[in-house]
């Protein structure tokens, strides 16, 4: 027996963590996306668009082997020559890629790109194995003036977006790869004496990559690190000297945040400054926005030397959260509803909504098709939330005119419904929809 309505064999249906994104919910998608472009062209950034799917050793060479996203998380295939594959589990790796093969960056870029990442995790709110991204990167300035435009750029885009009291800055300095490195020994050292007391993600990252505990959920773990060693002590003078500008650029700003040193991002590409804002609306996935300075990264996969700074935006938390302030796109209703009955009527319906949609591109235009009644066609055009018909049927063709109706209180001033020469519809149209 074939499958009743609403019903799937398993074979069909979405992969777990891979969700459909229906009509009402991606109206407030696209406002998002679009006020994403707009905030970032008004700061003179470009669009890139790049490959879902690059070389698995890009990844392991920006990320680092020895991460839970390269470890546990890529979606990584061998393809037909044999050569391993990964769809994108982050941005900047792939756009770094594309900047040096592309030959770009012999002066200073500003990017940014937006679509689909892929990680193997445990679908929850806000987390997806399927999760959008819009991140955005800068290349070329290597002074802490670069990390406060990106943090500026942010917080113009909660205020367009209505989001800044929901959102909560934190920085970091997490200084250079030496400076890390002795932080790194000194944690180890301090935390071995601690490990049967350690949260058991905590123990498995405590040699692979400590710095990770850092960023544990663990309330006992939280308590442990307290009495530690912190990066702060091992900074070098230049960290210390670009993290206390920033701090005066962004105070200047008026932009509110925190310094929080047990932030260090979970990416073995970053250093000097990292930064993420938060919130505390959406449960367990607080983080928002995060990103930070990757002054290494241009050169470890082959380039030469050169500054960068970057973030990553999630785009699902981002319209999770815009759900939960209730702020809702402008909802796609349609302006005028086309209805046409019978074989001629339904002909010069067609050729005149053409012209019309021609003629004035701002309309939203929906026009009935499969036939039908005069009855059930104008239930559709009710229920469509148009505020305007225009109807054809034996009379209208004869005189080569069409009928006006209001769908709408006080959608018209004057007679609800008329019927006018098709020479006069533009103006007539026009005239109904603004009043």
């Amino acid at each position: 027996m074939a499958p009743q309505t609403g019903e799937l064999v398993s074979e069909v249906t979405a992969i777990r963590g891979m969700r459909d994104i229906l009509p009402e919910e991606a109206l407030r998608w696209q406002f998002l996306e679009r006020t994403v472009a707009a905030v970032l062209a008004a700061y003179g950034y470009g669009e890139i668009r790049l490959p879902v799917v690059e070389k698995t050793a890009l990844f392991k060479r920006s990320i680092g082997e020895i991460t839970d996203i390269v470890e546990k998380e890529m979606y990584t295939f061998d393809d037909r020559n044999g050569d391993s594959m990964t769809l994108r589990p982050e941005g900047t790796a792939g756009c770094v890629r594309a900047a040096i093969q592309q030959g770009i960056l012999s002066t200073p870029q500003r990017l940014w790109y937006m679509g689909p990442m892929f990680r193997y995790e445990r679908p929850q709110k806000g987390r997806q194995r399927q999760f959008h991204q819009t991140g955005v990167e800068a290349f070329g300035v290597a002074t802490p003036d670069m990390d406060a435009e990106l943090i500026l750029l942010c917080a113009r885009l909660w205020r367009r977006l209505g989001l800044t009291d929901c959102v909560e800055l934190q920085i970091n300095s997490i200084g250079n790869a030496r400076a890390r490195k002795a932080y790194r020994d000194a944690l180890v050292d301090y935390l071995q004496a601690h490990a049967d007391a350690l949260d058991a993600d905590s123990q498995r990252r405590l040699h692979s990559n400590p710095l990770r505990i850092l960023d544990s959920k663990s309330a006992e773990t939280q308590a442990i690190l307290d009495g530690g060693p912190t990066l702060e002590e091992f900074l070098d003078e230049e960290a210390d000297t670009d993290f206390a500008r920033l701090c005066e650029l962004l105070n200047a700003a008026g932009v509110a945040y925190t310094v929080n040193q047990r932030l260090v991002r979970g990416l073995d590409y970053y250093n000097k400054t990292v930064f993420e804002w938060v919130t505390d609306k959406l449960g367990a996935q607080g983080t928002v926005c995060a990103g930070g300075r990757y002054d290494g990264l241009v050169q470890q996969l082959g380039g030469k030397s050169t500054p960068a700074v970057g973030f990553a935006m999630g785009m699902e938390r981002l319209v999770l959260l815009l759900a939960e302030q209730g702020a809702v796109a402008e909802a796609a209703t349609v302006d005028v509803y086309v209805v046409a009955v019978g074989a001629d009527a339904e002909v010069m319906a067609l050729v005149a909504t053409e012209r019309i949609r021609e003629e004035n591109p701002q309309l939203r235009i929906m026009q009935h098709m499969g036939g039908g009644s005069f009855k059930s066609q104008m239930k559709k055009a009710d229920k469509s939330g148009a505020r305007v018909a225009l109807i054809w049927g034996e009379n209208e063709v004869a005189a080569h005119a069409v009928t006006v109706k209001s769908l709408r209180e006080g959608t018209v001033e004057g007679p609800a419904q008329s019927t006018v020469p098709l020479i006069e519809l533009d103006s007539t149209l026009c005239a109904l929809i603004a009043s």
